[in-house]
């Protein structure tokens, strides 16, 4: 079993403070997982994944992983850690949210979904064994179940019809992982997904049906998908409320920094998003002070620091003039500066936030930051 312990809670809210052990070492939570996709984190190598901006786990995709560079590859690499040269945990997402995400390249059945691939056009079909299998060759810490991910917004019956596939599947996802070892030496740990949509019974129910089985972690799947924020924002706060104490809490997807905090502060321990790599790439920088576009003529001759709070190897070295005129060449480097600079400011986020937690004052710190990154 996957050892998670808290450290802390806030007694004003249901903010909580800890931490899991994996073979590849511990994660200190709130934590967020860069997403790595395709075994890189685009724009970022390792080195400042590590030393810059202290990633202490990432996230890669079965879905992609699986089609390029295969299973196959990944095995005579010795698993994705080694390809990659990354010693410390990944978590695989199970390629659910890909697959249904091909709405007009897929068919669902009962007992797996066949699809196409977005690069071929080649047919696959995964089922919740084949997905273990397929996780078990990439060697990841965390494994993630196959889910359906319900789209917003939908009925009560698919909603529901939805769950019972998800449920369904996490029983053969369990049974394929107990039937299964580790190819590389080290322990894997697989999540449960409950999903359920917007219609709280469901969230319970996919509860109820997950915690039967037993998994070393819960995550909340299907939010973040088209739904008003407040309307998230009280589905996680319904779910924590039903999810186990001594299990890491995971919010997939989400999201923007305000998001996170909210979240956190109803009770979830981890996150994912390609926000901050995304953004970046787009001149788009998550400040102290807010959002600032780098492309903005403002920015031309302003030869001061991009954040002066910030201490990340692009706020030490470089002034927003320089960062803005590599986005206006078009050159490569921006992308790069830009990635570590958002990805620090996500990582030192949660950092922070864990200690507020452990201090007992995260709430009032979270309407300050909030104030403050609103402003612009």
């Amino acid at each position: 079993m996957l050892k998670f312990n808290l450290t802390g809670k806030d007694k004003n809210c249901k903010a909580r403070a800890g931490y899991f052990e994996t073979d590849h070492g511990i994660v200190e939570t709130p934590i967020f997982m860069p997403v790595g996709t395709q075994g890189t984190v685009k724009a970022v190598n390792q080195h400042y994944l590590k030393s810059d901006i202290k990633a202490q786990i990432v996230l890669s995709n079965t879905y992609h992983l699986y089609l390029r560079p295969g299973t196959d590859v990944l095995e005579k690499a010795g698993g994705l850690h080694k390809f990659m040269n990354w010693d410390k945990p990944i978590l695989t997402d199970s390629g659910g949210y890909q697959v249904f995400s091909l709405s007009e390249l897929r068919k669902l059945k009962k007992d797996g979904v066949e699809f196409r691939s977005h690069l071929d056009g080649s047919k696959h079909f995964f089922t919740p064994e084949k997905v273990i299998g397929i996780q078990r060759s990439i060697g990841s810490d965390i494994m993630m179940v196959l889910d359906e991910c319900t789209p917003f917004p939908c009925d009560y019956q698919y909603a529901k019809n939805s769950k019972e596939l998800t449920s369904s599947w996490a029983v053969l996802n369990k049974e394929a992982f107990e039937n299964s070892e580790p190819l590389y030496g080290h322990n894997q740990f697989l999540f449960g997904i409950i999903q359920g949509s917007t219609f709280k019974d469901l969230r319970e129910s996919s509860a109820e049906d997950l915690l039967a089985i037993g998994f070393d972690g819960y995550a909340i799947g299907g939010l973040a998908v088209g739904e008003p924020t407040e309307l998230m924002y009280e589905i996680v706060d319904f779910t924590t409320d039903i999810m186990p104490e001594d299990k890491p809490r995971y919010l997939m997807g989400v999201g923007k920094p305000e998001n996170i905090l909210k979240a956190i502060e109803r009770g979830i321990d981890m996150f994912d998003c390609v926000m901050p790599t995304r953004n970046g790439r787009n001149a788009n920088l998550f400040t102290s002070a807010g959002v600032l576009s780098m492309r903005n003529a403002k920015h031309k001759d302003d030869f001061t620091t991009i954040d002066i709070e910030c201490d990340c190897y692009t706020c030490k070295n470089f002034t927003k003039a320089y960062l803005r005129h590599l986005f206006i060449a078009g050159e490569i480097l921006a992308l790069e500066l830009a990635s570590i600079h958002n990805l620090h400011y996500y990582l030192n986020l949660v950092k922070t936030a864990r200690s507020k937690i452990i201090e007992g004052s995260f709430v009032e710190w979270k309407f300050e930051i909030i104030n403050k990154i609103s402003k612009l």
